[in-house]
């Protein structure tokens, strides 16, 4: 297998690109958003590859990112998925965001995507949700709170209110600065109600 390619750009097409390696020039079919991040032909690079063989023909895909190409791979486990619908998604949606639309359930984002219909759309969420969790343990991105709130949730925690309480509490707190008593007083409060 050809896990990887290094060498200079020769050619860029409409959704694919000519890397030059040793005198040999690879077709490989990469993301809308590689393309669009290239300066032109000359320009060295790295791309991680995916090979694809059908009964006649042999596909290369290329990823700047080992992500990308974890993600590629990981789309086409899905049933209907194929390389071109999987390299659509990826053209669409940053890795990151794509990930973060399958996490909660953003059937309407996905089936914006072509190739994607509401029923592909809801399979997707279906089969991936969970993999996607065993794939990148530390999930979703999730909002890191505020030092102040940092400092909060320690002492919340900390008195045995549970994480979900506290940030729930969190939410009911005026946003402007309160010394570290006050916020912690106003939290009490709410959990008093």
């Amino acid at each position: 297998m050809i896990a990887s390619l290094q060498g200079v750009l020769q050619t860029i097409g409409k959704d694919f690109l000519v890397l030059q390696v040793g005198g040999v020039g690879f077709q490989l079919f990469v993301p809308g958003t590689l393309l669009d991040s290239l300066e032109g032909p000359g320009q060295e690079l790295l791309l991680y590859t995916h090979l694809h063989v059908r009964e006649n023909e042999l596909t290369l895909y290329g990823f700047a990112t080992q992500e990308e190409l974890l993600l590629f791979r990981l789309l086409q486990t899905v049933s209907g998925i194929g390389p071109r619908v999987a390299l659509s998604l990826l053209s669409r949606l940053p890795p990151e965001r794509l990930r973060m639309a399958i996490a909660q359930g953003d059937e309407a984002l996905l089936a914006r995507v072509p190739g994607i219909g509401p029923k592909t759309a809801k399979k997707l969420v279906f089969d991936l949700k969970e993999k996607l969790a065993a794939e990148w343990p530390a999930g979703v991105p999730r909002p890191t709170p505020a030092e102040a709130d940092t400092d909060l949730i320690a002492a919340l925690t900390g008195l045995g209110y549970s994480l979900a309480e506290v940030q729930e509490a969190i939410r009911t707190l005026p946003r402007e600065p309160l010394p570290l008593e006050e916020r912690v007083r106003l939290a009490l409060a709410y959990f008093a109600s």
